[in-house]
């Protein structure tokens, strides 16, 4: 079974705030080296720029799916496959004990919160989300702690238990 995982409006405000901001950075780069005739930087700047976003986005969780072997987490490259044999427990989270985490490395909004991130109530975990709201928290028999957030956490977690 497949679940959707769509952003919160924290993550599309983030992601469409960024595309601006690199935009007008390309256009005051622009603006400063076009007059002098030195287009190289602007070109450098631009494609520093676009691989940011694009490597944000090509990293990104799109969906997660149940199968009878695995948790598979889709994102545009490299799908990340956990076997359920791998899994100890999974449990949706109260918004509140994922609050406070901070990224240790990774993305923080830029099309959702993926990478390592850490608080207090959980220690450190490997975050696959596009919002806040609906975390379900994934520990594995080796005891690492992965945060997924489908659309329907409540569905989600029954496929994985039924």
């Amino acid at each position: 079974m497949i679940f959707k995982a769509s952003l919160d409006k924290t993550a599309i405000g983030i992601t469409i705030f960024i595309a601006a901001l690199f935009a007008c950075i390309i256009g005051i780069v622009y603006a400063i080296y076009a007059s002098k005739g030195a287009l190289y930087p602007v070109y450098s700047f631009a494609i520093i720029l676009l691989m940011i976003y694009c490597l944000a986005f090509a990293f990104h969780p799109t969906a997660y799916k149940i199968t009878g072997d695995e948790l598979i987490i889709y994102r545009p490259i490299w799908n990340v496959r956990i076997k359920r044999t791998a899994i100890k427990s999974i449990a949706i989270v109260d918004k509140n004990e994922i609050n406070g985490a901070v990224r240790t490395f990774g993305v923080g909004g830029v099309f959702g919160y993926y990478g390592c991130f850490a608080n207090y109530t959980l220690g450190s975990m490997t975050w696959y989300a596009t919002r806040k709201d609906t975390a379900v928290l994934i520990t594995t028999t080796n005891n690492k702690k992965i945060v997924v957030t489908p659309d329907e956490p409540e569905q989600f977690v029954a496929a994985f238990n039924g």
